[in-house]
């Protein structure tokens, strides 16, 4: 275990004890109910329940899909797969909710990631930031995600720490930026023309201060 992260997990056992609630749903398994489309994603609520992003051939820039609600304190599970050259991400405390990441206001400086949190979902593609890395903050430890196959992450968001376990076991943690939002809804990303991405058993529970 690196120094930080020692530090890290140190700083979570300190943090005031919080109440969890019960895990809910965040996709009801037949429609994008309580989620709205940003940029030209095709998202699919399959007969399965699971969702299916892709873009078409001459798509540009990013496309994602929010919840329509915003969150604080959470844990979040999720189920993710994604093609051979797969670049996909989760967002958190994103408020600008990908303004800037589609046109006609596209700024590469402005994106989900510069605003909030993205937890970065990838296969294959050249990245120096592994699945599970917080984008810009924390690089994920390597060798268990299980290439070309369903993965699961648990990312635990409070306001003054992330950590993400990828399929159980706890690959970054990170403080956090103070500057940045400690609300904000959940996204999740096409990357480019080539993303192809598969997400099911989304679910969520929030935590409160007792």
């Amino acid at each position: 275990m690196s120094s930080r992260i020692a530090a890290l997990s140190f700083i979570l056992l300190s943090l005031p004890s919080l109440q969890a609630a019960e895990w809910v749903r965040l996709l009801n398994g037949t429609s994008l109910e309580g989620w709205e489309s940003i940029g030209d994603g095709l998202w699919t609520v399959m007969r399965d329940g699971t969702l299916l992003g892709q873009r078409l051939p001459k798509s540009e820039h990013q496309a994602w899909l929010y919840t329509r609600r915003e969150f604080g304190e959470f844990d979040l599970h999720l189920e993710w797969w994604t093609r051979a050259g797969g670049n996909s991400g989760i967002s958190l405390r994103d408020t600008s909710r990908a303004r800037w990441a589609v046109p006609p206001e596209w700024d590469p400086n402005r994106t989900p990631s510069h605003i909030g949190y993205e937890i970065q979902i990838i296969e294959g593609y050249r990245e120096s930031y592994p699945s599970g890395s917080i984008y810009l903050f924390e690089k994920a430890r390597e060798g268990f995600q299980r290439a070309h196959d369903w993965n699961t992450f648990d990312i635990e968001s409070r306001h003054d720490a992330i950590r993400v376990r990828l399929n159980g076991q706890t690959v970054a943690q990170h403080p956090g930026d103070p500057a940045r939002p400690k609300t904000g809804p959940i996204g999740l990303q096409l990357h480019d023309r080539n993303s192809v991405v598969m997400f099911r058993d989304i679910r969520i529970r929030e935590v409160r201060k007792p």
